[in-house]
């Protein structure tokens, strides 16, 4: 079972995430980079799903520099303060609390694997903190056709809906003429959330394939 933990930043504050270890030896290590609905049922539970996996997984709590233990559901109301939460937050910020994330695991070869803002997180990781990282995975992560100046310092796996409104496919494929040696992969049945079991929006076959990827591009790199 997984554990609420305080992860300490250089400047001696702390914030909070949740770890899950695995039965064994991890295999390395993963830091979980959450959707705008904070540190939630799902992503402990994906913390959880990492560690039957061998790896130690770590989803640190991006919000509390604004407002700690955000836990929300997926009611018009809870996306729209998730997007209020987001929009108060400095990107460089978030970015450094996920390097405090990394210096607070043990040395292993460590992987970032963010979903929808998190997404973009995996994004902005891999381009400023891709010396400290074995890989980065996003999930349908919006705004980095905006970023594409951040080039990636590790390799980079992408997951895109093919049927995601909120992101274009002129976007991800601005993002695969930058960057042709991404891994990236669109889902023909996939909308956005399509890998989260408690939305609507959930795809099960784009989500399990997406699954199966990132198993193998963790077993690559870590």
């Amino acid at each position: 079972m997984g554990e609420k933990v305080r992860i300490e930043r250089s400047d001696g504050t702390a914030f909070g995430g949740w770890l899950s270890e695995p039965a064994g030896q991890a295999r390395g290590n993963v830091v979980l980079l959450q959707e705008i609905f904070g540190v939630n049922h799902q992503m402990r539970g994906l913390c959880e799903t990492y560690a039957a996996e061998g790896y130690r997984a770590l989803a640190p709590a991006l919000f509390d520099r604004v407002e700690p233990d955000v836990d929300l559901g997926y009611e018009p109301d809870d996306r729209a303060k998730g997007i209020a939460l987001m929009q108060a937050l400095a990107q460089d910020d978030v970015v450094a609390d996920i390097g405090a994330a990394l210096a607070a695991l043990p040395a292993a070869p460590t992987a970032v694997i963010g979903f929808c803002w998190g997404g973009r997180l995996a994004w902005a990781s891999a381009g400023k903190l891709g010396d400290r990282l074995a890989c980065a995975v996003g999930y349908y992560g919006g705004g980095i056709a905006k970023q594409l100046d951040l080039k990636p310092r590790c390799p980079v796996q992408l997951h895109f809906g093919e049927t995601d409104q909120s992101i274009p496919l002129s976007d991800v494929e601005a993002i695969r003429a930058a960057y042709p040696e991404l891994e990236l992969h669109v889902y023909p049945g996939g909308g956005h959330g399509f890998a989260n079991a408690e939305r609507s929006s959930f795809h099960r076959e784009s989500s399990d394939l997406a699954f199966e990827r990132t198993l193998a591009f963790l077993a690559g790199h870590l």
